[in-house]
C-alpha cells in the first residue's frame, strides 16, 4: 500500500507543479500581449508596464482567453488602431510560445 500512496503523492505533486507552471505561463503571456498592444498604442515605457498589468488582471474576469482578447481588442479599437480579432489571437499564440520559452529558460 505504501507504493500506491507514494505514487499517488507523486502524481498529485506533478499535477500541482504543472498547474503552477501553466498559471505562470498564462500570466507571462498576457503581460507580453499587453506589451505588444501597448506598442501599437504608442504608450511610454511606464504606461506600457501599467497597461500590461491591466491585461494580466483582465484575465481574472472569466475562464478562458476571451476576456483578455476583448480587453485588448476594445482598447486598440477605441484608440483607432486597425486590428482584427484574428490578429490578436495570432499574437496571443506567439506570446504563449514566448512565455513558455522564457519560463523554461528561467528554470534552467
Amino acid at each position: 500500500m505504501t507504493q500506491f500512496n507514494d505514487r499517488e503523492r507523486a502524481f498529485e505533486s506533478k499535477f500541482a507543479h504543472d498547474e503552477q507552471m501553466n498559471f505562470r505561463i498564462v500570466a507571462r503571456r498576457n503581460r507580453l500581449l499587453g506589451e505588444w498592444a501597448a506598442r501599437k498604442l504608442g504608450l511610454s515605457d511606464e504606461e506600457t508596464a501599467s497597461y500590461a498589468k491591466d491585461v494580466v488582471r483582465a484575465d481574472f474576469e472569466e475562464a478562458g482567453d476571451e476576456d483578455v482578447i476583448r480587453k485588448v481588442l476594445g482598447d486598440l479599437t477605441a484608440a483607432g488602431v486597425e486590428v482584427s480579432d484574428s490578429e490578436i489571437r495570432e499574437a496571443l499564440g506567439h506570446k504563449t510560445v514566448d512565455a513558455r520559452r522564457q519560463i523554461i529558460q528561467e528554470q534552467s
